[in-house]
């Protein structure tokens, strides 16, 4: 059974340099590092050029290295479309991207986002938040809010 969050948190592709160190831990292997991630956040964004590499067997592994309600959202691309019949894997053409997802780092107004979270809920539609420049403090914000919220 897949959970399904009305507010999942996130950012784009779950490897980002600056986060060694201080949002993963010291020593962390690299391929535990998508398991780390999803315990502080719900879903991904991934772009094409990522995803669309991905063979049948890391697809398999990300999918198995994630909880059941994490989610993972696509990039639409052009070219080799390899993504996995899954309800976790996301499709994120223009028109759901705009409908779906907040782009946290061009819009940090928190109070902006709440009145769309409010909006959102009303549809019962899930909204995506996530971070291109993961910035884990705006991130750790938007959790807050969510919790405060009851989201």
């Amino acid at each position: 059974m897949t959970v399904r969050t009305l507010v999942p948190v996130g950012a784009v592709h779950w490897d980002h340099p600056a986060w060694r160190g201080s949002f993963y831990p010291d020593g962390l292997p690299d391929d535990w590092m998508l398991s780390y991630y999803n315990t502080q956040f719900q879903a991904v964004w991934l772009p094409a050029a990522v995803w669309q590499d991905a063979s049948e067997a890391t697809w398999a592994q990300w999918l198995n290295d994630t909880q059941d309600g994490f989610q993972f959202i696509l990039e639409a691309g052009e070219g080799k479309v390899g993504m996995p019949a899954s309800p976790r894997v996301v499709l994120a053409t223009p028109a759901w991207a705009a409908a779906h997802v907040w782009w946290l780092d061009e819009a940090p107004d928190l109070r902006a986002l709440a009145q769309r979270i409010l909006h959102q809920a009303r549809s019962g539609e899930p909204l995506f938040v996530f971070s291109r420049s993961g910035d884990v403090s705006l991130l750790e914000q938007v959790n807050t809010l969510k919790q405060v919220m009851a989201y």
